[in-house]
């Protein structure tokens, strides 16, 4: 089968000698039923995993074999309470991350049920309705107003086709199709009547392709926050599997019980594995789900929360996502002796309101805004009405007065143009038409003619227009303050593109999609383009820079057309990938792209360090919104764009999406502050007990002080969740080396604190057994303050924001408890109120200690650029 742009190159009869079918005729029953086993079924197939194999895998990794290994020890010495614990945790990773898989599944399922699901096809020489997935190349269909086009064609019969095709490709308005052209699978027929052949069916179909890519960024998708959670777990298991083969070497060269030795590892084990490190970090995500919600935004993928926070470049669509996917009426531009009300009523009188035509609903809004123009137009009644067709390109309604009839007329300016007979007229309206297009406008000339014969008179032109939505600006201006790059992607016309980049302040210039080509010629439209303006310039020295501009970029275009069906010579050289991502990196954003460019900018960014947000709202950025690290689709978005989405917004505009940012940082301050704990609670337990085991042989606290110590960490965590956060103003990602740093600092600090408490109780001859329940003590109160430490980063701990009720009062009590527990000595010896103050003071001088030494630390990785910057930090999570 030949290839989309092979049978666009081709005439009628070329393609149809191409796939071998007579257009009276069709395929045969027989020939059909061949080519179906050559080409398969007219639908899009993936390889789905089994359901078996896909919670299987779940099971497997880093953190669930940290865990899996704390459930098997703790069965194996009858530790259940432990064992069903570890177990539920377990499990409830599994199914969130199974959950967001089924997310991500629902995607191509949605996009494979827009398909069209039945066809009008000739075979055998009559028509016949068949399911559109039994379509293979070479069947002739028939496509009527209202159709879903079951698969790419080439038309060849009829009058004309308007056909829909904005959620593929992004243009803003119907396209009027020929016969000879080519219209894409899953369009939608708003007008017109014709006779197609199959070009494309299935995976092969410009649609397909888009589905392809959606199931690509599927497979290739793990987010920044997985990556982040596996180095944690990494790390925490070569410590701690370091230091249980170091008890267990020490034990058994002094001879200690082998049952005591594995029944201390075993709860050392527990102590160091995180078990609860994915589950709360999803509940903190989900808390912000929950927020975000409150805003009309729902988030179908929990780990995107954290990839907004990271986000420094965001993509986003034009047509229905910066703008409003409906035109509006511009200033018209008037003939001598006509007004600007003129203009609008006789277009009206040449419109059917009942058409809901995209450019003559504006026409119409416009006329009832006008005192006394609604009756004025219902006075009128036509006689006769021609509607537009591609041939003539104009509408026509011929109106019957006592007086003498009226004939209007409204279509393409230069259709209108030629029926009027003013040269000078002519001439200035040529100029505002290319001014027009210039900006990006489309534009309606509108004539009128007196009497029975005789040429139009001109009356003037409307410019219509995709106008921004209300926020978009607002917006932009919102995101760049947050450190956020913003660019525009977009199917639709170059110069629109512009238009609207510059009304919304999008900074850079806004490109074809053919400059990411790694084939472009640069160098010789570069020549081009300097000579034609030029040569144009002198030829013409008269004309206006805008006239100048336009011709060159016309020449230029010719030129790179050309060039495209010309084969390079061998000492072509092609850009380097780096080339075009600083071309994209550069710029303000692409015109005319297809679902493969976007995937494509995406996706170069990525690999070049960047974290990357698309919003959308198109089947045709279905497939760049799974790609992206975070996906928006907007209001009113197509099932597939909402489907392939990490956010969904339910309301108009889009403030919510810089309100989801700062809620990003906020969440991502909450997790990254949760990880610092964990990682320093469990370094101060292990690195102290193992220490003392092997250099003092004792035991610092007992098996059930640790269960304790465990259970008393763990209860406030989760109220985390709920505290307050710093919104920062540069996006923020996981630096590992940041996170490990800070953490081990203050897990040494606490091993040293440690040290010094148990140093000074040997020096006053207390018992081993009161030394115990003194260190857990210490371990309890100065554990909980670790908390204050890591949630305000690298400032000191008094600083705004004030830690949440929600997560004081649960850390306060713990405390309290741990407290009364070691005061009054439950499971352990008392300790009594005057060394319980003891504690409390020596535990808050370190705690002023360590919150000094942490911000001395911070500023020590700044001096020497351990903190990299946003070229380096996908290094630190990989």
């Amino acid at each position: 089968m030949a290839k989309k742009s092979e049978f666009e190159n081709l005439s009628i009869s070329a393609a149809l000698d191409r796939l071998g079918v007579e257009e009276a005729r069709g395929l045969s029953a027989e020939e059909a039923a061949r080519r179906r086993g050559e080409y398969g079924d007219n639908e899009v197939r993936e390889k789905e995993e089994t359901l078996a194999r896909r919670i299987a895998k779940r099971f497997w990794g880093p953190i669930p074999w940290m865990i899996e290994a704390a459930a098997i020890l703790s069965g194996a010495v009858g530790k259940w309470e432990d064992f069903a614990i570890i177990v539920v945790l377990l499990v409830v990773n599994v199914v969130i991350d199974f959950r967001q898989e089924a997310s991500a599944l629902k995607a191509l399922k949605t996009l494979k049920d827009k398909l069209a699901r039945s066809a009008l096809v000739l075979r055998d020489g009559a028509w016949s309705e068949i399911p559109a997935r039994d379509l293979v190349p070479g069947d002739i269909v028939k496509l009527r107003i209202g159709n879903v086009l079951p698969a790419d064609v080439k038309l060849l019969r009829g009058a004309y086709l308007q056909v829909d095709q904005s959620a593929l490709t992004g243009e803003s308005l119907p396209v009027d199709k020929s016969p000879g052209d080519i219209a894409y699978a899953n369009s939608l027929v708003k007008m017109g009547e014709m006779t197609a052949l199959v070009t494309a069916t299935g995976q092969n179909t410009f649609f397909g392709a888009t589905v392809a890519l959606v199931a690509q960024a599927q497979k290739q998708q793990r987010s920044h926050f997985q990556k982040a959670v596996v180095n944690v777990g990494n790390y925490l298991i070569l410590i701690a599997g370091a230091m249980i083969v170091l008890i267990v070497f020490t034990g058994i060269f002094r001879g200690d019980p082998m049952a005591e030795i594995l029944r201390f590892c075993l709860v050392l084990t527990v102590a160091s594995i995180p078990v609860a490190l994915p589950a709360v970090l999803s509940v903190t995500m989900a808390v912000g789900a929950l927020r975000l919600a409150k805003h009309q935004a729902i988030v179908s993928r929990l780990v995107a929360i954290e990839e907004l926070a990271g986000v420094d470049v965001l993509c986003s669509d034009k047509t229905g996502t910066l703008t409003q996917n409906r035109m509006r009426l511009g200033e018209p531009e008037t003939a001598p002796g006509f007004s600007a009300e003129d203009v609008v009523f006789y277009a009206a009188l040449a419109s059917r309101e009942e058409n809901n035509d995209p450019l003559e609903i504006p026409i119409f809004e416009v006329l009832k805004s006008t005192p006394g123009a609604v009756e004025r137009h219902a006075a009128r009644i036509a006689t006769n009405f021609i509607p537009f067709d591609p041939v003539r390109k104009r509408t026509e309604a011929t109106f019957e007065d006592a007086s003498e009839p009226l004939i209007v007329t409204k279509g393409a300016p230069q259709e209108i143009l030629a029926l009027c007979d003013d040269q000078s007229v002519a001439e200035a309206m040529t100029e505002h038409v290319e001014r027009f297009a210039h900006k990006g406008y489309r534009t309606l000339g509108v004539a009128l003619r007196k009497g029975g014969a005789g040429p139009f008179t001109f009356v003037g032109l409307l410019p219509f227009f995709d106008p921004p939505r209300e926020d978009s600006a607002k917006t932009i201006e919102d995101a760049k303050r947050l450190g956020i790059d913003v660019k525009m992607v977009t199917g639709d016309n170059l110069a629109i593109a512009r238009q609207i980049a510059e009304i919304l302040g999008i900074e850079g210039e806004i490109r074809d999609h053919n400059e990411l080509k790694e084939d472009r010629p640069v160098e010789l439209l570069l020549i081009a383009d300097v000579v034609a303006e030029a040569l144009y310039g002198r030829l013409k020295p008269e004309a206006p820079a805008d006239e100048v501009r336009a011709v060159a970029d016309e020449i230029v275009d010719r030129l790179e057309d050309k060039l495209r069906h010309v084969r390079p010579h061998d000492g072509f050289v092609r850009r380097h990938e780096s080339e075009i991502v600083r071309l994209i990196e550069q710029t303000g954003g692409f015109a005319q792209v297809f679902p493969e460019d976007k995937y494509m900018i995406v996706d170069r960014l990525q690999k070049h360090g960047h974290i990357v947000a698309m919003t959308g709202d198109g089947v045709n950025d279905a497939p760049a919104l799974k790609k992206a690290d975070a996906g928006i689709a907007v209001s009113r978005a197509t099932d597939a764009a909402r489907a392939a989405a990490d956010v969904v917004l339910l309301a108009p505009g889009l403030s919510v999406i810089v309100r989801a940012l700062e809620e990003s940082r906020m969440i991502f301050g909450r997790m990254k502050s949760y990880a610092i704990f964990r990682i320093s609670e469990t370094l101060r337990v292990i690195l102290f007990m193992t220490l003392a085991i092997v250099v003092f042989n004792f035991y610092p606290v007992t098996a059930i002080m640790i269960i304790i110590l465990a259970l008393l960490n763990d209860i406030p965590i989760m109220a985390i969740a709920y505290d307050n956060a710093k919104i920062e103003t540069k996006p923020v990602r996981w630096n590992m080396r940041e996170v490990l740093t800070i953490a081990s600092v203050l897990g040494l600090a606490g091993v040293v604190s440690s040290f010094l408490l148990f140093f000074i109780l040997e020096k006053l001859h207390f018992s081993r057994d009161l030394i115990q329940a003194i260190i857990f003590l210490k371990l309890d109160v100065a554990g909980h303050s670790t908390i204050y430490l890591a949630r305000t980063g690298e400032r000191h701990f008094w600083h705004r924001p004030f830690p949440s009720l929600k997560l004081f009062i649960p850390a306060f009590s713990t405390r309290i408890i741990g407290t009364l527990v070691a005061c009054y000595g439950l499971f352990m010896t008392p300790v009594g109120w005057k060394y319980t103050a003891y504690i409390w003071i020596y535990a808050t001088v370190w705690f002023v200690f360590n919150d000094i030494l942490k911000v001395s630390v911070y500023r020590m990785l700044h001096r020497t650029k351990w903190l990299l910057g946003r070229e380096h930090a996908h290094e630190l999570i990989d």
